[in-house]
Parts: C-alpha cells; sequence; structure tokens
C-alpha cells in the first residue's frame, strides 16, 4: 500500500549530501546507518573531494548522479542548505531530510526562505532542527547521530517527538522496545507529527503510539489523526511538555511555535483517550506494557512481593497515583490461605514470602497464579528487587509464565528500581511477552493508563443535545455588531438557548425595585447593572436576602449613590453549592467548555476542569469526578443533596451552545450557577464576543 510519505520515509534511493568518512560527522554517520538499517535502495554519497565514501561511489553533485535521488539527506551548513536545496529541487529529489537549526547570526530569515522554497517546489520535509528517523520496519535509518546498530525489524510501536534527544533518549537506549517508526520531527516545517501518525497507521499497524510535544503546529490535523486513531483503537500516548510558563516559553524558543494553554490539551486528550505521562521513564514504561502482546481483562492490578514494607510502599504509591488494585475474592483469599505461612494476609498486595525455604518459589508461584485468576484481576505483577549484578532469578519468570499459562492474562516483573548491571533475560522476558520494568511509580502510572484506555474503549456512546436551527439563528443575530452582552441581557440570551437562568427585572429607580421585588415570593438579590461593572462582588455591588420593602429600597440607595441606579431584581436561588459553567477560547484549539466550582472563591481554588464542546451528559458527570471538591456535591447537610444530574444536563446544553456559536464567542462566565437538591440556576453570567476582544483573553470571574 502506498502512502504519500512513500518518498520520505520509505524512498526508494537516497542521496547524502555533504557525504564523508570523518569520524563523528553528520555526513559519516548518516550513511552507517543507512548501512545498518540495511536500506534496500541505492546511496548516493555526494562530496565534490572524495572518490569513495565507506565503499560507496561518491559524486561530485546531484547531477552527476545515475538516476534521480528520491530523498536527500543535508549533512551540510546552514551557510551551504539554500544552494543544496536549489540543487535537489533542479535534480528531481522529491523530499529531503534537515537536521540542522537553519539558524544564522547574521541571517534570521533564512529558515523563512527555505519553507517558501520547499512548498514552491512540493517537497517532503522533514525537520529542521531534528534528529532524523528510524523506520525499523521497512529499513530506512535516516540520521546523522549515533545509535544502536540492532534496530530489529517487526517492532510495533511508533515514536513520534519534537525533540530530537527525546527521541534518541528512548530509541537508542531502551532494547526492551521494538520500534516500527520513530521520528524525531523537529520544527516541522512541512510534513508534522499528524502525518507520521498517519503512515504509521495506514503502513505499520502499530500497537501504541507515543508522542513526546512541545506544541501543536497544526491542531486540526492533530485533532483528525487523535480521532482516527481512536477509530482504529490505538492507544496514543502523549508527553507533553510546557505545561508551566517558564517551559511553554522554552518550548517557544526552541521550537518557533505557542506551546498552547495546557488545559486546552488535557481537553483535547480527554476527548480522544490519549493516555497522559509525566517524563521519559513513564513514556518508556507504557510503551513497553502496551506493546505486550495480552488482552486486559476486567478488574484492575494483583501483584506478587517477597517483601513487607515494599509490599506498603506499593500501596501508598497506588493509592497517591490512583491506580486501582483489585479487591480478592472470598474463594481467591481461601486458596491463598492455605498455601500462605501463618500470620500472612491473604490479600491483594500480596507478601507470600513468609519463612522462605527449600519450597518458597513452589509457594510463589502457586500464589501469583491464584491472584491472576481471581475475577477481578485485569493484569498481574511480580515485584521483586534485582538479584546482585542486576540479575534476574530465573524462578521469577517461572512465576510469570505459570501464572499466565493458567488465565492469558498479562503480566510482568517490576524491580521496585534498578541500579548498575543488568541481565540477558531483560531482553528475553520481555519479548516474550513478559516485560521487565524498573521502578514502582513509571509502572504504576503505566498501569493505571492502561486500565484508563481499556476503560475509555468501553464507554458507551454519549450524544450531545442539540439545539434547534431557529433557536441558533436568532442567537446569532441578537449577538450580531455587539461586543458583549451585560449580566442582564447574558441571562436572557442563554436563558432562552434552554439553560436555567434567574435573568430577573431590570430597575432603574427605587420605586420601580420595590414593584420588581413585589413580584417575587420570598426574598430577593439586588445587584448592580451599570455598565462596567463586571466584578460586582468586589465593588460591594450586591445585596442578598432582601425580605422587606424597606431593605430592598436601603440597598437600591446604596447602589444609585455609590455605582448608579441602574439595577437588577432577582428571587434569591436555592441554598446549593456555588459552580461555575464557561467557555473560554483557546489560541490553538477553539472554544472550550469549562466546569468546576465557582464563586467568590473561584480564583483561589482554581478547582474546574476543560472539554471539548460538544459533549453528552454521561461526560459532563465523569469530568465532574476529576474535581478535588467532588464530594461537596453528594453531601446533604440536612436537605436534599444537589441535583447533580441536573448540573451536568445544564453542561452538556452549554456545550451544544459552544458548539453551534463558538465562531461568536470570545468568552461565557456562568458564576455561580447554583446547585440546589431540586436543580440548578445560573444566577450571575456576562457573555462576550468576538467583536473587539482579543480572542485568547482569560477573564477573571466576578
Amino acid at each position: 500500500m502506498t502512502h504519500r510519505l512513500d518518498p520520505l520515509l520509505r524512498p526508494r534511493s537516497i542521496a547524502v549530501m555533504g557525504a564523508t568518512e570523518r569520524a563523528h560527522a553528520v555526513g559519516r554517520l548518516a550513511i552507517e546507518n543507512l548501512q545498518h538499517g540495511d536500506f534496500s535502495g541505492p546511496v548516493y554519497p555526494i562530496n565534490p573531494q572524495r572518490d569513495k565514501v565507506l565503499g560507496l561511489s561518491c559524486y561530485p553533485h546531484f547531477s552527476a548522479l545515475p538516476e534521480v535521488a528520491e530523498h536527500a539527506i543535508f549533512c551540510v551548513s546552514d551557510a551551504r542548505v539554500e544552494s543544496a536545496l536549489e540543487a535537489a529541487i533542479e535534480h528531481g529529489c522529491k523530499a529531503i531530510t534537515i537536521m540542522s537549526q537553519l539558524l544564522l547570526e547574521d541571517d534570521r530569515e533564512l529558515a523563512q526562505r527555505v519553507a517558501r522554497r520547499i512548498e514552491e517546489a512540493d517537497l517532503l520535509l522533514c525537520g529542521p532542527n531534528g534528529m532524523g528517523f528510524y523506520n525499523a520496519h521497512d529499513g530506512v535509518w535516516v540520521s546523522g547521530f549515533d545509535t544502536r546498530n540492532n534496530h530489529r525489524r517487526g517492532g510495533n510501536v511508533t515514536l513520534i517527538t519534537h525533540s530530537g534527544a527525546g527521541m534518541c533518549g528512548i530509541v537508542d537506549c531502551e532494547e526492551r522496545i521494538d520500534f516500527n517508526l520513530a521520528v524525531s520531527a523537529g520544527q516541522e516545517m512541512n510534513v508534522g507529527m499528524a502525518d507520521y501518525m498517519d503512515f504509521a497507521m495506514e503502513q505499520h499497524d502499530p500497537a501504541v503510539i507515543g508522542l513526546f510535544m512541545e506544541t501543536a503546529r497544526d491542531p486540526e490535523a492533530l485533532s483528525a489523526a487523535l480521532a482516527k486513531a481512536q477509530r482504529r483503537k490505538i492507544p496514543v500516548l502523549a508527553l507533553k511538555v510546557g505545561r508551566t510558563e517558564l517551559a511553554a516559553r522554552m518550548a517557544q524558543s526552541h521550537s518557533g511555535a505557542m506551546a498552547g494553554e495546557d488545559a486546552a490539551y488535557a481537553a483535547l486528550f480527554d476527548r480522544y483517550g490519549v493516555q497522559r505521562v509525566k517524563d521519559m521513564d513513564e513514556l518508556a514504561t507504557a510503551l513497553i506494557l502496551f506493546a505486550q502482546p495480552h488482552p486486559l481483562g476486567p478488574g484492575s492490578l494483583v501483584t506478587l512481593h517477597d517483601s513487607g514494607g515494599e509490599r506498603q510502599l506499593l500501596i501508598d504509591l497506588a493509592d497517591e497515583l490512583g491506580t486501582p488494585l483489585a479487591k480478592l475474592t472470598d474463594r481467591s483469599e481461601q486458596a491463598l490461605e492455605r498455601l500462605l505461612d501463618p500470620g500472612l494476609p491473604a490479600i491483594n498486595p500480596l507478601d507470600g514470602w513468609g519463612a522462605g525455604g527449600s519450597d518458597a518459589d513452589q509457594t510463589m508461584a502457586a500464589c501469583m497464579s491464584v491472584l491472576l485468576a481471581d475475577p477481578n484481576a485485569a493484569l498481574g505483577a511480580v515485584v521483586h528487587d534485582r538479584a546482585p549484578h542486576g540479575a534476574i532469578y530465573p524462578s521469577y519468570v517461572d512465576y510469570m509464565r505459570a501464572a499466565h499459562a493458567a488465565t492469558g492474562k498479562p503480566i510482568c516483573l517490576v524491580a521496585n528500581r534498578q541500579g548498575t548491571g543488568s541481565d540477558p533475560q531483560v531482553l528475553a522476558a520481555t519479548r516474550e511477552g513478559f516485560p521487565v520494568l524498573d521502578g514502582l511509580r513509571p509502572f504504576l502510572r503505566a498501569v493505571r493508563a492502561l486500565l484508563d484506555w481499556r476503560d475509555f474503549q468501553a464507554r458507551p456512546a454519549d450524544p450531545a443535545p442539540t439545539l434547534e436551527p431557529t433557536q441558533i439563528a436568532t442567537a446569532r443575530a441578537r449577538l450580531a455588531s455587539k461586543t458583549g452582552l451585560d449580566e442582564y441581557e447574558s441571562l436572557r440570551w442563554l436563558g432562552d438557548l434552554g439553560l436555567p437562568c434567574s435573568a430577573g427585572i431590570l430597575v432603574e429607580t427605587e420605586a420601580e425595585a420595590l414593584q420588581a421585588a413585589a413580584e417575587f415570593d420570598g426574598p430577593v438579590a439586588l445587584k448592580t447593572a451599570m455598565p462596567a461593572q463586571a466584578h460586582k462582588s468586589e465593588q460591594r455591588g450586591v445585596h442578598l436576602g432582601l425580605g422587606e420593602a424597606s431593605s430592598v429600597s436601603q440597598a437600591w440607595n446604596d447602589l444609585n449613590l455609590r455605582l448608579g441606579p441602574r439595577a437588577l431584581v432577582a428571587p434569591m436561588a436555592p441554598a446549593g453549592v456555588e459552580m461555575v459553567l464557561g467557555m473560554v477560547r483557546d489560541s490553538q484549539f477553539g472554544p472550550l467548555v469549562m466546569l468546576g466550582f465557582g464563586g467568590i472563591g473561584i480564583e483561589a481554588m482554581k478547582d474546574t476542569v476543560f472539554a471539548l464542546p460538544p459533549f453528552g451528559e454521561a461526560t459532563a458527570l465523569r469530568l465532574l469526578d476529576q474535581l478535588q471538591q467532588r464530594p461537596l456535591l453528594d453531601l446533604a447537610r440536612g436537605q436534599k443533596p444537589p441535583d447533580v444530574a441536573a448540573f451536568a444536563r445544564m453542561a452538556a446544553h452549554f456545550s451544544a451552545l459552544v458548539a453551534a456559536l463558538g465562531d461568536q464567542l470570545a468568552e461565557i462566565d456562568m458564576n455561580p450557577v447554583i446547585v440546589h437538591g431540586d436543580g440548578c440556576v445560573a444566577v450571575d453570567a456576562l457573555v462576550l464576543t468576538r467583536t473587539g476582544h482579543d480572542t485568547t483573553t482569560r477573564r477573571k470571574s466576578a
């Protein structure tokens, strides 16, 4: 099957511009890597000063080649790139790899000129500012840097990175992972992460795709690639750097692109089931675990230990990381009791060593088989330290083989940590399908990612609500030519779109305030509605619980004296939990829905979560479960508990609104939304349009 990236990643012939035999030079290593990879096509070194390079005939320039080279690797200085590029274009090359930075101190526009010329010539480019790629599946190793010479064909892992060292730090140092394709995309001048993902999915059918991301230069293409992976049930792991402001600035200076808001990436990953890791150890460990061939069962993790203290360490870390541990059935516990020494608890995680003895290995193997056979066990791990010099006791592998043979479930060997030394069994067992892993924390994070991916695939469809076309058209017309709506207009606009809102009555005199208050049963709230008063609480512009006419008069006169006569009278909402619903616009991914705990403490607590619109009620409930203060929504406090389902319906409906009208909107803030025992209601809101507003503004909530 052909692919549009074939000339880049699977070329028929390759020219190496700047070929040399000088030790450690990029022009030498590029040829050696092609030879190590057993590239099947011709390799044409180009260097006018040499007749041969590493046993290959060397040519003075492109025009001297015996045929058109489909791909050219540039191993020349940035000062010579443009002349080399023109020669390659004239020659008829279809793809090139540039590993240099395209950065000259006295020529800051070099990269822009190269980009324009690449586009004009319709070339495919890997780079610049990367370290090339290894298409191990097809034996095409295009890199001018040292690498191990034993990348195996037939791998099932794809790795795509922006960082060159991020690729090599895993590919060169981790033989437990067999890659089909590893790419250092660099600055992605015209071929990006999404393109490489598509090639891998179409050509190699990977078991897992790993990403080391600095940014998304083409958010739409990345979203499409992630959606494709989701449809094909290919898990994607992402290490996204630039989460902090300083790291984001460094990403911009390094890769020449904005890193984007981390909340947007979290929303993107949540939508498509991308499992996020935090460092390279976690990425490598998760790639190994996801690549193992045995399917997960239902349930969660079971582990076997030979140390009570280290078992407790795993329990503590699993709790910290949110990695679920299986609760054994009574039958399994009874089976373990018959195997264990007196005093050892028959629970998971299990310390099965006891007093040791000549039959300890047989006991441990039997215990592991019981653990993994439990119906609540999805996968298992033998958690034992390495032997002296990093060795693995053969009995550990025997435990795994026996337990897997009895259950068919995945199982691995995990060292609490790994120091110096190694053992050939690490590779042998991993390649047999029993991964050998190092370090509890990356292992437990990888397990959680694997379980979360399984659960993501099992989620039922969650269709989002839809708005009537007439509703959308009317709402658009009301926003036309406006920079935003004030609180009263915002609540009315949102309410007309089907959201529960308490718009109240607009007043401008004391008499109107008294008349409006009389129209409601019970106490009322009186709030300033003067222009440019977005932060009413800070201006003491809100009076609550006004039950008597005298208190309404006193409150209106106070607002009139300090802020002006225009005010809003609304019924007091029932007591409940103050939440927030909002929309912000990300510079890369567009409108995002925000939901979380609101009120005046919203900025102090920062307990919010973001999602791509639209989504359904089940997704809204799941998003709420991610909030730190989520237990507050289950507290009855002597009354009916908050109607969480009503708030989820409101959030889902709001997400449909944002999806339909987000192109006109800069920001929406409904804060607070009172969630009470019989529903929920927005009592304050502000809508800003894109007319006259920076689309990446983050307004401070009232």
